[in-house]
């Protein structure tokens, strides 16, 4: 998926009809906004970054059918101004997120970096944060526990490049050589 229009194509065919959501992008920020009676859910990302993009449709694809009710999953957003205490919570929650997300983007055929997302510590060693992301990559690969729709989604984008690959075998792969 070298394009956001690919992605949101890709999005559209797997998850449209089926759980009434849209994946949008060029918005300012990143939101959810739930199924209306005359509207489809929607995931907001960021300008037309792809990254952005596959950090939001982790979220929706980790989020319970309780939680889509709910704008933005019914999550608060603390600020990238965090102080070292509250960076530590907003790790622990972004753990299986981001690990979708690094799946998600694998299969996409693009590189993955974890995001602490926090301009104020400049300095700040992510190195726990990142191994964290990984042991729960290796979780999901090798426990086979990946959430349905970041499943489904994951293989749809790895057979729109390798129509014939594995996602397993893909996925092994791929953190083999990661972890190299």
């Amino acid at each position: 998926m070298a394009s956001v229009t690919q992605l949101v194509a890709a999005f559209d065919a797997c998850f449209l009809s089926s759980f009434n959501t849209r994946l949008i992008g060029n918005a300012d920020e990143p939101l959810y906004l739930p199924a209306t009676t005359n509207e489809p859910a929607k995931i907001l990302f960021r300008l037309d970054y792809v990254s952005s993009a596959l950090h939001e449709i982790s979220h929706w694809c980790i989020a319970g059918a309780e939680r889509r009710r709910l704008e933005d999953y019914g999550y608060w957003y603390e600020s990238d101004a965090r102080n070292l205490t509250t960076q530590k919570q907003f790790e622990q929650v972004e753990v299986k997120p981001q690990a979708v997300e690094c799946l998600l983007h694998w299969a996409a055929g693009l590189d993955f970096r974890v995001s602490v997302d926090n301009l104020a510590l400049p300095e700040y060693d992510f190195s726990h944060f990142e191994q964290a992301v990984m042991r729960q990559v290796d979780r999901y690969i090798n426990e086979g526990n990946l959430p349905e729709r970041a499943l489904l989604f994951s293989r749809y984008l790895l057979s729109q490049r390798h129509p014939n690959q594995d996602l397993s075998e893909f996925l092994k792969q791929k953190y083999e050589d990661y972890c190299r």
